[in-house]
């Protein structure tokens, strides 16, 4: 990759080139593809959050760098007022540190084709291949949306240099990740136009400082940076930000502070790549849809894995346990339990509605135990109607036994949310057990 300095090398600015006036615009039209090379490196120290007893956090120092390298076609949206890609990720290499704690994560081969879909912010990807594990979804979530990004860096009309322009809302929110921007803007300005090597490249300057909030909650960014424009292929060839993240507190004091590098590599390709032509395409579900955006949980040291929709997220994993959660007030435990240890459905039942009985509860209706899989593996569910106080609900049981162990699966879901069901079975019907228990 060719760094800012290398650039700057090849730049001799001369007077004719200082008064023209040029046309900046890259149009994302359905087809368009580009290889594109990202590279971000950050370093900072953040606050942990204030004890029980007032004592404020102790800071802890954090670094991380990822480098991905992709090809991308502008694919046709879905619905008006969105934007979608179909991306082929070639090379993915991601590290974290937070205090002691190492994070590396990856992208599976088999899952490197992704979805990225914009409509006023980004969705998750997905890809038509596979579905995806969180921490992969982690690995590209906050890299930037090229369709929404380079246009809102570009100016609307023809400009000549020492011209100034804001950068659209889009844009400052693909840089900073800010859902708000409270106060400040990102300004670009057109430097010049040089010609090395024959190329006709425009020079632009970023900088500007923003307070707003984002994930990481309420933040000031400053960010610099330098974009250059190809004016002969009408691209962006080439975009490095510095910027500088404070957290701040409820008082607007900084608790934390993280510097970061961004740079991007962009050119266009000359061959459609054969995983993004439109024969290998053309027969896949481009379209965000119940199964091809399951997550994939897949746990190698408790030796369980299943799929679950976007709704529900992993919880708590203690011993052999795992808990999901939903928004909606539903809640799973998955229990991972030896062969000898596997529950028969009558025990599950008998013991469900012993706890109900001591809870004090009104049970209302049950199922008896269904096999829904025969041997070697099988599967068999139940469920019980009861009001627990004043709350209705469903709960939904489900046995797994292998050869090498088993699962149970418990849910709680309120007992007029229907729609909840099926995503229940959805999950139980995917759980596999994937190592001997013992």
């Amino acid at each position: 990759m060719r760094t800012a300095r290398l650039w700057l090398a090849f730049f001799a600015f001369g007077s004719a080139a200082a008064a023209q006036e040029v046309s900046l615009s890259e149009p994302f039209k359905p087809g368009h593809t580009t290889k594109v090379e990202v590279q971000v490196k950050v370093t900072g120290k953040l606050a942990l959050p204030t004890t029980e007893k007032g004592k404020a956090g102790q800071l802890v120092e954090i670094t991380g760098t990822s480098k991905l390298a992709y090809e991308e076609r502008v694919v046709s949206p879905d619905d008006a007022d969105t934007q979608k890609v179909v991306r082929a990720y070639r090379d993915v290499d991601f590290a974290r540190t937070v205090g002691t704690a190492k994070q590396d994560a990856g992208i599976r081969p088999s899952v490197r084709r992704m979805v990225l879909i914009r409509s006023g912010t980004k969705k998750a990807p997905f890809s038509p291949d596979g579905p995806l594990t969180w921490g992969e979804i982690d690995v590209v979530r906050t890299d930037v949306f090229n369709p929404a990004l380079i246009p809102g860096l570009l100016p609307t009309n023809a400009v000549k240099p020492g011209a100034t322009w804001k950068a659209s809302a889009a844009a400052v929110q693909e840089l900073t990740d800010m859902e708000k921007v409270e106060e400040g803007a990102l300004t670009v300005e057109f430097v010049g136009v040089a010609k090395p090597e024959g190329k006709q490249l425009a020079r632009l300057k970023l900088s500007g400082t923003l307070r707003g909030v984002n994930e990481d909650g309420p933040n000031k960014q400053t960010l610099t940076g330098t974009a250059y424009f190809d004016l002969d292929r009408g691209f962006l060839t080439y975009l490095s930000v510095r910027g500088t993240k404070e957290l701040l507190d409820g008082m607007g004091r900084a608790v934390g502070v993280v510097e970061g590098q961004f740079s991007m590599t962009r050119a266009p390709v000359a061959q459609m790549p054969a995983d993004l032509s439109d024969a290998s395409l053309r027969d896949l579900d481009l379209k965000p849809g119940s199964e091809n955006t399951l997550l994939l949980y897949d746990n190698a040291d408790l030796g369980v894995r299943f799929l679950h929709p976007r709704g529900w997220r992993v919880g708590a994993v203690q011993g052999n346990q795992v808990t999901l959660d939903h928004a909606r007030g539903a809640g799973l435990l998955v229990t991972v339990e030896p062969p000898a240890k596997v529950p028969t459905p009558e025990d599950l039942l008998k013991e469900s509605l012993g706890v109900l009985e001591k809870q004090k509860a009104t049970v209302t209706a049950q199922e008896k135990p269904q096999r829904v899989r025969k041997e070697p593996v099988t599967l068999d569910r139940f469920s019980v109607d009861a009001t627990v106080g004043k709350n209705a609900l469903r709960l939904e049981y489900a046995i797994l036994k292998q050869t090498d162990g088993g699962a149970t699966v418990a849910a709680t879901l309120p007992a007029d949310d229907e729609a909840l069901r099926p995503e229940v079975a959805r999950i139980v019907r995917s759980l596999s057990v994937t190592k001997a228990i013992k």
